[in-house]
């Protein structure tokens, strides 16, 4: 597997750090550290300055670096681990090759002619749709699981179904002490809730020219893989996090106190954490937020964040004047903030006034992300010619499995 190149990224005045270690998971640990010392030296030395009321441009430049260069390194690191990720789910063999060749050749000769042998074509159907074929469905399923944060930490559950149940069991069940011979009544039984998680339908509509098509030399599906994927990952990224169910998977955000779908799970809303600030965040109120996460369920915890986010952690430190941002150690761990791993997610929202920016909880037992078997492609060479769509087609849905395993921090209304 090809490991990714990053550009050497140098803070002036410093010895360099490169992120061009040809995608070694050894050589950028290494500097991921260095990096990560020098910008704690260097970090230290700016807020003495500023509280002696000085100001150094060259340091705060060379701290600009060091962040970019930190942001870099472990961004690698972090895609290195989601790629071997997704490769324990599986996929073509061993030796690259289908596990249904004679099936994917007919699937590469329908891209290019729409004729396909009728004894190979197990997907279509009287309107003409096209299933895909296994190895090439889960290849779109591996991609996805290496560029969705969500579908990394989440869980995942397959259907074949319109949609999934899930029964709550909200307790009263009652009991009570008694004598050897004393009469036993009947007692108060208790009662369930149910959520129901229906996909909604995503889809992408790539499109190349028939003469391309004709003449390529390129591997059709692998190309038509990267374009459904693209789609695909954009669109789920944003609806697991915010999405208002409709058509769309329900965003674990929006059943936050205070958000729109608070009162609709069984068990209620993701309790909440409000800071003093409307855009700042300190090191005690992250503090506040672990801590409000019952200890039984911070075993699997992480923080979810985006980017603009982790980059304000980064700097904070706590009593003792520890950082309580970590880079990772090894390769396939990821960076951690007091102690527990960070996924960053794009589509969190900025720390901005009354904004939800911060999550922190068990997302395998927080949050349910239901898969329909199936990617359906139809390939369409008459709605634009001279180009043939490939409109492919999933179903998927998501929504709040159990609040008690997740916390939000919400900064406050002004």
């Amino acid at each position: 597997m090809g490991m990714m190149k990053h550009p050497a990224l140098v803070a002036r005045g410093i010895v360099a750090v490169r992120a061009d270690a040809g995608g070694d998971p050894k050589t950028m640990l290494a500097a991921l550290n260095a990096a990560f010392e020098e910008f704690k030296s260097t970090h230290t030395a700016e807020l003495k300055a500023l509280k002696d009321g000085q100001s150094d441009v060259v340091r705060t430049d060379k701290l600009t670096k060091l962040e970019a260069s930190i942001s870099s390194l472990q961004g690698a690191l972090d895609t290195q681990a989601a790629q071997m990720t997704a490769l324990q789910l599986g996929g073509p063999g061993t030796d690259g090759a289908p596990r249904d060749p004679e099936y994917s050749n007919a699937f590469s000769a329908h891209f290019r002619k729409g004729d396909v042998n009728a004894a190979l074509n197990k997907g279509a159907d009287a309107e003409g749709g096209y299933l895909a074929p296994i190895e090439w469905d889960r290849t779109i399923t591996d991609k996805l699981v290496e560029v969705s944060p969500m579908r990394q930490i989440a869980t995942i559950q397959s259907i074949s179904g319109a949609g999934f149940k899930k029964i709550f069991n909200l307790g009263g069940t009652g009991s009570g002490w008694v004598g050897e011979t004393a009469p036993r009544p009947q007692t108060a039984t208790g009662t369930f809730g149910v959520m129901t998680y229906t996909p909604g339908e995503i889809y992408a509509n790539p499109a190349a020219t028939q003469q391309l098509l004709d003449d390529s030399e390129v591997d059709l599906e692998a190309w038509l893989a990267n374009e459904v994927e693209k789609e695909f990952s954009l669109q789920e990224g944003i609806a697991f996090v915010a999405g208002n169910g409709v058509n769309k998977p329900t965003g674990f955000l929006t059943y936050a106190e205070g958000a729109t779908n608070a009162g609709a799970h069984p068990f209620g809303a993701i309790p909440t954490t409000t800071v003093a600030g409307a855009t700042a965040i300190t090191s005690d109120e992250l503090i506040d937020l672990v801590y409000s996460l019952p200890g039984e369920l911070s075993q699997n915890a992480r923080f979810v964040l985006n980017r603009t986010s982790l980059a304000r952690i980064r700097k904070l430190k706590d009593g003792d004047g520890n950082y309580l941002w970590q880079p990772s150690f090894q390769a396939g761990q990821p960076q951690q903030v007091l102690a527990f791993p960070v996924t960053e997610m794009a589509a969190m929202p900025n720390a901005t006034a009354g904004a939800y920016p911060i999550a922190f909880g068990d997302f395998k037992r927080g949050y349910l992300i239901v898969d329909r078997l199936g990617i359906r492609v139809m390939r369409d060479p008459y709605t634009n010619k001279p180009y043939v769509h490939f409109y492919s087609t999933k179903r998927v849905g998501g929504g709040l499995l159990d609040p008690n395993a997740l916390r939000v921090l919400r900064m406050a209304a002004s």
